[in-house]
């Protein structure tokens, strides 16, 4: 399970390799060679001595041009000490397979993004004797995916998208796009970058309705991330059904949980919701209605949509 932002950052590259060569390709106009084959290493870079390195995810990319390392760092904010790391990291690498090192920055921070940006320049000023140069992917570039199209032809994309920029007013638009995407991809997949998306929303109410927008197509109720949720909602279940019995409770629960979710997305999509449309959903006992109204409250115009055909 993900558990930060940090690892879900460069996890994602992980789960789909060949979106790192395509940020490059794309998002940073790298001509990076086209890769045959993408493998994943051992991050320890630790030596002999006890001074553990490691770096946070490394690939091995064969292209018609010859073999790279993709060497792949979450950041999260500056940091003086990756003037030593980075290098290090780099030059160990490159001793250690014979292969081109490339170092590739991810962060959500615009502000760390310009930091990581700048050129290591050691050695004498005018000779330097080594420069890394990192490529870094961050809100500034990464692209802004907030269209249900777009999103479907590269999904990874759009995951990647929603990451660095799921914050702010644009962020509904971007998570609604994505949330549509997912149902085009095999539910597996579908799972795990759910995960990594709500590992980096760092908003409460951009986290809240990501989680009411998977809840409404069920993808995230499929992963472990869930079951604090699920835990919360068989609390407030045997708290109702204590009288009336565990299930009638557990059901009742699951109820109040639908009504409180189609107002949520509803209000935070920035529809009005009228006192007529809130008594509706509130008065409402069926689940499976329940049901259909959230997924309707996903792509509806109006609130009053939610009743439509009704």
């Amino acid at each position: 399970m993900v558990g930060s932002s940090h690892e879900a950052l460069h996890r994602i590259f992980q789960k789909d390799p060949a979106l790192l060569t395509r940020a490059l390709q794309s998002v940073l106009h790298v001509p990076f060679p086209e890769p045959r084959e993408i493998a994943a290493l051992n991050v320890d870079l630790t030596e002999i001595e006890p001074v553990e390195r490691r770096v946070d995810t490394l690939l091995r990319a064969e292209t018609d041009e010859g073999t790279y390392l993709l060497v792949v760092e979450s950041q999260g904010k500056a940091d003086d000490r990756k003037r030593g790391s980075w290098p290090y990291y780099l030059s160990y690498l490159y001793e250690k397979y014979r292969c081109e090192p490339v170092l590739i920055v991810i962060t959500q921070s615009s502000t760390t993004a310009r930091w990581a940006s700048q050129p290591i320049q050691l050695g004498f000023p005018g000779w330097y004797s080594l420069t890394v140069r990192p490529l870094v992917l961050g809100p500034d570039n990464v692209p802004v995916i907030a269209d249900e199209r777009q999103a479907e032809r590269d999904v990874p994309l759009a995951v990647l998208s929603a990451m660095t920029h799921g914050r702010g007013p644009g962020s509904a638009a971007i998570l609604e796009s994505l949330a549509s995407a997912l149902r085009t991809i095999d539910p597996d997949s579908a799972a795990v970058f759910v995960q990594f998306v709500d590992s980096c929303l760092a908003d409460p109410q951009a986290k809240q309705m990501w989680r009411d927008l998977m809840t409404a197509i069920q993808y995230f109720w499929r992963h472990p991330l869930a079951e604090q949720v699920r835990e919360e909602g068989r609390e407030q279940g045997l708290e109702q059904g204590l009288e009336q019995g565990l299930e009638q409770g557990r059901e009742e629960g699951r109820i109040e949980d639908r009504r409180e979710m189609i107002l949520r997305i509803l209000e935070w999509r920035g529809l009005s919701v009228t006192d007529a449309v809130r008594e509706r959903v509130e008065a409402c006992t069926d689940l499976g209605r329940l049901e259909v109204w959230a997924q309707r409250a996903v792509h509806a115009a109006d609130a009053e949509d939610l009743f439509a055909g009704e």
